[in-house]
């Protein structure tokens, strides 16, 4: 029997997670957030623990699963270390998949992993622990993404393609098969990458020119 749920978060990745949640009736007990929840997010009127040290003071990790809702940025690594905190202390983390992406029956999603509307990941494909496949990405046959990855909205990973561990790929970036990407490296929105890239890297578009 599936546990009840704590979302770790209250901005807008979680407010998008939360939703998936309720629309599939999952049971969202409580959020951990120090910020007011806005009036217009499905988290409103959802108990509101304040702190993390709160919320280790009411909830085992037997009683409860966690979702992390907050969201991933280049350089970041807040959403990692919530990940670590808990982990350490016994607590699991529950996957979070839109009833509106497509996923192939021949997939592996690993502990934490969050799949928004509108996604495709073609079979073969794992998916490591914590990574967030976002809307509208493409995730073609026999990836693998490495843990604490952000695929962001928009994104076209051919086949092949293997990320490691905290690795951002921003908004509609596109990146050919077979191709290898290194421990937190960052590839900018926009970008068409056709080359390995070397861990901790940081690619970007060239710059667009005017020509009058």
């Amino acid at each position: 029997m599936a546990k009840p749920l704590i979302m770790l978060g209250a901005g807008g990745h979680a407010a998008v997670l939360a939703e998936i949640l309720l629309q599939q009736d999952r049971e969202l007990i409580a959020v951990v957030s120090p910020e007011p929840i806005k009036e217009s997010s499905p988290l409103f009127g959802v108990t509101q623990i304040i702190s993390d040290e709160e919320f280790l003071t009411i909830y085992s990790p037997q009683d409860v699963e966690l979702v992390n809702g907050v969201g991933s940025i280049p350089k970041n690594n807040i959403r990692s270390q919530l990940l670590t905190f808990f982990t350490e202390k016994g607590y699991r983390f529950a996957r979070v998949i839109s009833p509106k992406a497509i996923l192939s029956n021949f997939l592996t999603l690993e502990e934490g992993v969050q799949i928004m509307p509108g996604a495709i990941i073609q079979v073969n494909t794992v998916v490591g622990k914590n990574s967030i496949i976002n809307t509208g990405a493409i995730v073609e046959h026999d990836c693998t993404i490495g843990i604490n990855n952000h695929i962001a909205p928009g994104v076209t990973l051919s086949g092949g393609v293997i990320t490691g561990s905290d690795v951002h790929v921003g908004t509609g970036a596109n990146i050919i098969q077979g191709i290898h990407i290194g421990q937190a490296a960052v590839v900018g929105a926009g970008t068409t990458i056709s080359r390995n890239v070397p861990a901790g890297q940081v690619l970007i578009p060239a710059r667009s020119r005017v020509i009058s």
